[in-house]
C-alpha cells in the first residue's frame, strides 16, 4: 500500500483523487490540504488542511508520494516542500511556465518527481498511434482540435501541447522536404484570408459546459482523411492513472519521470 498526501484536495481533480483513492485498497491518504479551506471542510471523508500546514504535515504523516493538481505556482512551491522533507511529488498541473518547469527539476535533483500532462492510459495510446500515423504520412496535413469544459484556464490544453510536440518531434527527424521556416508552425484558429501554409498545423481550442476532455487529430492528404481522438468520460481516468503513478513512483532513486514511464515498467 502507497501512502500519499494530496494537494489541491477542493479542487474538482483533488476530489476525483480522493474519491478514486477511497475505492481503492493499494492507496491510503495520509492527509488532504488546499489553500484557504473553509472550516470544517472534508472530501472523501478527509479533512482538509490549509496548504499552509504542508511542511508539518510531511513531517508528521511522511507519505511516501505527494499528488496534486493546482496552479502552476502552487505545484512549484509544493514540489520544493516535498524535496525539503524527502518525499515524492506526482502532478497533473499544466501551464507551466520556465520557472515554474524549473522548480520541478530542481525538486527532481532531490527526490522522484513525476509531471505529467494527461495520466489517462488511452491517451498514452493516442500519443503512439499518432507518431506512427505522422512517421507514415509525411506530407499529410494536420489539424488538432482540443475541447475542454468552460473553467479550464490553459489553452490550448497540455495534452494538446504535448501532441503537438510529439508531431514537431516525429517531422523534425524526417526529410519531409518542406520549407524549413513554415514546417511544424502552429496557427491558432483562423480568421480572414489565410491561406495554408505546408507543414503548418492548425489549433483549434473549445471551451463549453463540463466536458472532461476531448482531443482529435486530422491528418490529410491523398484524397483521404485519417481521425484519431480521445474522449475521456470523467476525471476518474485521471485520477486512477495518478494513483497509479504514486504507487509506482514510491522508493524511486532522485529524478525526473514520465507517465510513460509508469506504464511500460509494469508487468
Amino acid at each position: 500500500m502507497t501512502v500519499v498526501g494530496v494537494t489541491g484536495a477542493t479542487g474538482a481533480m483533488g476530489r476525483a483523487v480522493l474519491e478514486t483513492a477511497k475505492e481503492r485498497d493499494d492507496v491510503a491518504v495520509a492527509f488532504a490540504v488546499n489553500r484557504d479551506p473553509a472550516d470544517g471542510e472534508r472530501v472523501a471523508g478527509h479533512a482538509v488542511h490549509d496548504a499552509a500546514a504542508l511542511p508539518d504535515l510531511l513531517a508528521e504523516h511522511q507519505p511516501e508520494v505527494v499528488v496534486g493538481f493546482t496552479g502552476p505556482e502552487s505545484s512549484s512551491e509544493y514540489a520544493a516542500a516535498c524535496a525539503e522533507a524527502g518525499v515524492g511529488f506526482v502532478t497533473g498541473t499544466t501551464g507551466l511556465d520556465d520557472a515554474e518547469q524549473s522548480a520541478l527539476r530542481e525538486a527532481a535533483e532531490s527526490v522522484p518527481v513525476l509531471w505529467a500532462t494527461n495520466f489517462s492510459r488511452g491517451v498514452s495510446a493516442l500519443r503512439s498511434a499518432l507518431v506512427e500515423a505522422v512517421a507514415a504520412l509525411p506530407e499529410y496535413d494536420i489539424e488538432l482540435t482540443e475541447t475542454h469544459h468552460n473553467r479550464k484556464r490553459d489553452a490550448p490544453s497540455g495534452t494538446a501541447t504535448t501532441l503537438l510536440d510529439d508531431i514537431d518531434a516525429v517531422r523534425s527527424d524526417a526529410d519531409t522536404g518542406q520549407d524549413e521556416e513554415s514546417a511544424g508552425q502552429r496557427t491558432y484558429g483562423r480568421e480572414g484570408e489565410q491561406p495554408r501554409e505546408d507543414g503548418e498545423i492548425g489549433v483549434h481550442v473549445r471551451r463549453a459546459g463540463g466536458i472532461r476532455g476531448e482531443h482529435e487529430i486530422m491528418l490529410a492528404g491523398n484524397d483521404e482523411v485519417l481521425t484519431l481522438a480521445h474522449r475521456a468520460e470523467s476525471r476518474g481516468v485521471f485520477a486512477a492513472g495518478a494513483l497509479d503513478a504514486a504507487g509506482w513512483l514510491a522508493g524511486r532513486a532522485p529524478g525526473t519521470y514520465e507517465f510513460a514511464d509508469v506504464i511500460e515498467g509494469e508487468p
